[in-house]
């Protein structure tokens, strides 16, 4: 059964919007953004997997379900110019943990807005320039060849303000790649700052690249464990939605603070480099 008009509650249009513009989702992710239990967060979802608006797949075992947008979903949602979101079990794992980040941003600064890599592809096109997103170097038809990052954090209500770019990094690239990637942010005037958020065996060559490209000024290194919840179980509604050890102020570029990104994962008031 598909729902038809107006049928969707203001909860339920909050949940497609955000899927959308996410591309996937996870349970344990809409738990922590809406501050509910992870049950919770999964009935409203499968309540839309039934009317037909939203579509569930397990692909990898013992991981958390990706929940997708269907084309009715997409409608819907009211967003435009996007397409169904496609995920496979090779990037399943990505798509899981770019959820839980943006969810956790999310929570830690409810005053910016947060904005996923599929939605900057579409507001890029329409810009016809790069909003948020790294120059690599010239393409073959003497455009820019761009990188995006996987999540844009913008400061609400301030649009004079740049934004900060999101990385989440789960396997290591080989080291030109890497290195190419690296200097591309170190240079991108775009955005204010960018933070990795990178699995354990990623750190060590993610650093000796960022090293490398001399982007210490510029970007952030964090561990993914900065993102873990730090209250006990799932989605309990007296957890404040910081990210565990976060900063008392609501700026993730930490201003005016000289900006280090702590190695151990944790975070610190002084997060980005380079965004003073």
């Amino acid at each position: 059964m598909v729902l038809k008009g107006n049928a969707c509650s203001p909860e339920q249009l909050a949940i497609l919007s955000w899927t959308a513009r996410l591309g996937a989702v996870t349970a344990e992710a809409l738990a922590r953004r809406e501050a509910c239990t992870t049950a919770s967060a999964r009935a409203r979802l499968l309540a839309l997997v039934r009317t037909g608006l939203v579509s569930r797949r397990q692909l990898l075992a013992g991981a958390p379900s990706l929940y997708t947008l269907t084309r009715a979903g997409l409608r819907a949602s009211g967003l435009r110019g996007l397409e169904p979101a496609r995920v496979s079990v090779a990037g399943a794992r990505h798509a899981i943990a770019c959820a839980a980040a943006a969810a956790a941003l999310e929570r830690a600064y409810p005053d910016h807005t947060l904005m996923g890599e599929r939605e900057l592809r579409r507001e890029e096109r329409a810009a016809g320039a790069p909003l948020a997103s790294a120059c690599l170097r010239e393409g073959p038809g003497g455009g820019q060849l761009l990188h995006r990052p996987d999540l844009v954090l913008w400061q609400g209500g301030a649009a004079q303000q740049l934004p900060v770019a999101i990385e989440v990094e789960l396997t290591v690239k080989a080291p030109r790649r890497l290195l190419e990637i690296c200097r591309a942010w170190a240079r991108c005037r775009c955005v204010a700052g960018t933070l990795y958020f990178a699995a354990p065996d990623v750190q060590r060559p993610l650093a000796r690249a960022l090293a490398h490209a001399d982007a210490g000024e510029r970007v952030g290194l964090l561990g993914l464990d900065a993102l873990e919840e730090d209250r006990p179980g799932h989605g309990g509604s007296e957890d404040d939605g910081r990210v565990q050890g976060g900063p008392e102020d609501d700026d993730p570029c930490g201003r005016g603070s000289g900006a280090q990104a702590d190695r151990t994962g944790a975070w610190t008031e002084r997060t980005i480099p380079g965004t003073a």
